[in-house]
């Protein structure tokens, strides 16, 4: 994981490159000299915090389509309900 602490000022004027950097590790923001804040990645954040990603957030990440999901099936199936 590489952290990378820019100055607030410098921060301002790259904000672009400091959220891709967020995806690699925590970006710290000084101010002074002394770390004020720290820009994470989402899944890092949930990570840090324990919340849950919904269904849906989760199937749709992308290159999911292309992962194969070979599922045995299965032979000792329960008969038929006889409704009659």
């Amino acid at each position: 994981m590489t952290v990378i602490t820019l100055s607030s000022r410098a921060f301002q004027q790259n904000a672009n490159q400091a959220q891709k950097a967020a995806e690699h590790g925590p970006v710290f923001i000084t101010r002074r000299g002394e770390p004020v804040q720290v820009l994470l990645s989402i899944e890092e954040y949930r990570r840090l915090t324990g919340q849950r990603r919904s269904l849906v957030e989760a199937l749709s990440k992308p290159g999911l389509s292309e992962i194969a999901l070979d599922i045995p099936t299965a032979s000792d199936l329960p008969r038929a309900a006889d409704l009659s």
